[in-house]
C-alpha cells in the first residue's frame, strides 16, 4: 500500500497525536464528530451539526481551533443579525474618502476556522454572503472583494431546514453529522472529562493551520482508481435508498474518500474509505439506513483488505443479533401491557424510551433487510405505545 511522503505522514501524525487524540480524550462521546472536524479541515470541505444544546458542539470545534493555532470565529445567528456581525462593519473614516472598506478584525473574513450557530436563522442578506464564502473563500462588498483563508466552516442547528431559500445553504455542507445526548452509561465519564474541561487549558498541537491547508492540497495527488468501481456502484445504491444524491455531490464527496486515505497514512484510496458515504444524508430517517448499507461495504473490506490501516469511522459495525433484539422487543412489550393495570413512572418511561431508542439503533445493524425494517418497525411501534 502506497505510503504518504515524509512530511505529509508528519503532518498526519501530528494531527492525531496533538489534536485528535487529545480531543476524544476531552470529550466524551464526541469521537465521529472530532474525526469528521479533521476529515472537513483535509478535504477544505464544511461540516453541518444537527443536534440539541449543550451537546458540546461549538466546544470539540473551538478546542479543534486552539490546539493547531488557528483564527477562530464563531457567532449565534438570529432572525435579526446583520452581515456586519459577520463580516465586520464599514471602514466610516474610509467611507467619508469615498471609499468602501470593511474592518474585518476578528471578524469571520479573518478566520481560518468558522462556526455558526443555528445556521437556518440566516437572512437574505448574510445567506447570499455566505453562499459566496462557502463556495468560494470570498467576501464582497461592493468593488472590494476579500479571499478567505478559511479552511473549513462548521455549523449547527437543532432542526433541518424547513424553507427551501434554505436548501442551497444547507447543500454546500457536504458532511452531515448528528449529535445527540450521551447514554445514561456514559455519564460518569462525562462528567470526570468535563471537571476536568472546566480546570485544565489546552495545549498547542505541533502542527498548525499552514500544515493543514498545506496537507489538504495532497487530497488531489490520492490515488481513487481502486475505488472508482464500488464507489460508483454505491452512489447508485444510496439513489435507490430515495437519497437526492447529486452528481456535484458525487464528484465532491470523492474529495472526503481522499481525505479519509491521508489521514489513515495511504496516499491510495480503498474501499475502506467508503465510510464517508455515510454523512451524505439530507433528512433524520435516511442515517440509519444509509449506516447500514455502507456498514455492509466496510463489511467487506474489512476481509478483503484485512492489513490496510482504515480510519477510525471505517471501522465495520459490529454483527448485530436479530434474534436476540426480538427477544429483547417482546421484554419491553410485556413492560408496556403491564403498565395497562400499573401505569410507568415518569422515570422508568423514560428509561424505556431511552432503551427503545437504543434497540432501534442497534436493529439498523441486522445484516438482513427483512428482519432490519421489522425490527426497526416494531421498537417505533413501542415507542409510540409508551406516548
Amino acid at each position: 500500500m502506497a505510503e504518504l511522503d515524509p512530511h505529509a505522514s508528519l503532518v498526519v501524525n501530528r494531527l492525531r497525536s496533538d489534536v485528535i487524540e487529545p480531543l476524544k480524550r476531552r470529550f466524551v462521546g464526541r469521537d465521529e464528530v472530532v474525526d469528521l472536524i479533521a476529515l472537513a479541515v483535509v478535504s477544505g470541505e464544511h461540516l453541518f451539526l444537527l443536534g440539541p444544546p449543550g451537546t458540546a458542539k461549538s466546544a470539540v470545534i473551538r478546542g479543534f481551533a486552539e490546539r493547531v493555532q488557528g483564527r477562530y470565529f464563531e457567532y449565534l445567528l438570529t432572525r435579526f443579525s446583520e452581515p456586519n456581525e459577520l463580516f465586520g462593519p464599514i471602514d466610516l473614516a474610509r467611507l467619508r474618502e469615498g471609499a468602501v472598506a470593511t474592518v474585518t478584525t476578528g471578524m469571520l473574513p479573518e478566520a481560518e476556522f468558522a462556526f455558526l450557530d443555528e445556521l437556518f436563522n440566516a437572512n437574505s442578506a448574510i445567506l447570499n454572503n455566505l453562499l459566496t464564502v462557502l463556495n468560494e473563500r470570498r467576501f464582497r462588498r461592493g468593488a472590494e472583494v476579500h479571499q478567505l483563508p478559511l479552511l473549513s466552516l462548521f455549523t449547527a442547528s437543532n432542526h433541518l431546514a424547513e424553507d427551501e431559500a434554505l436548501n442551497a445553504l444547507f447543500d454546500r455542507f457536504l458532511i452531515r453529522c448528528h449529535v445527540d445526548h450521551l447514554p445514561r452509561e456514559a455519564m460518569p465519564r462525562l462528567l470526570s472529562a468535563g471537571w476536568d474541561l472546566e480546570r485544565t487549558e489546552s495545549s498547542v498541537a505541533g502542527v498548525s493551520a499552514g500544515d493543514l491547508r498545506a496537507l489538504s492540497r495532497r487530497i488531489f495527488d490520492v490515488d481513487l482508481s481502486g475505488v472508482s468501481g464500488p464507489y460508483a456502484d454505491l452512489v447508485w445504491k444510496i439513489r435507490d435508498l430515495g437519497l437526492a444524491l447529486s452528481d456535484r455531490r458525487a464528484v465532491k464527496v470523492l474529495k472526503l474518500v481522499a481525505a479519509s486515505a491521508l489521514l489513515s497514512g495511504r496516499s491510495k484510496a480503498t474501499k475502506s474509505d467508503l465510510w464517508v458515504l455515510r454523512s451524505v444524508w439530507d433528512r433524520e430517517e435516511q442515517i440509519d439506513p444509509l449506516r447500514s448499507l455502507v456498514g455492509t461495504v466496510l463489511e467487506q473490506a474489512a476481509e478483503e483488505e484485512p492489513e490496510v490501516p482504515r480510519h477510525p469511522l471505517a471501522e465495520p459495525p459490529d454483527r448485530v443479533d436479530g434474534e436476540d433484539l426480538a427477544r429483547q422487543l417482546d421484554a419491553v412489550a410485556r413492560q408496556l401491557d403491564e403498565a395497562k393495570e400499573r401505569p410507568l413512572t415518569l422515570l422508568a418511561a423514560a428509561r424505556l424510551r431511552d432503551r427503545l431508542a437504543e434497540l432501534s439503533d442497534r436493529a439498523a445493524w441486522v445484516a438482513d433487510e427483512k428482519a432490519r425494517d421489522h425490527l426497526i418497525k416494531r421498537a417505533s411501534a413501542l415507542l409510540d405505545r409508551l406516548g
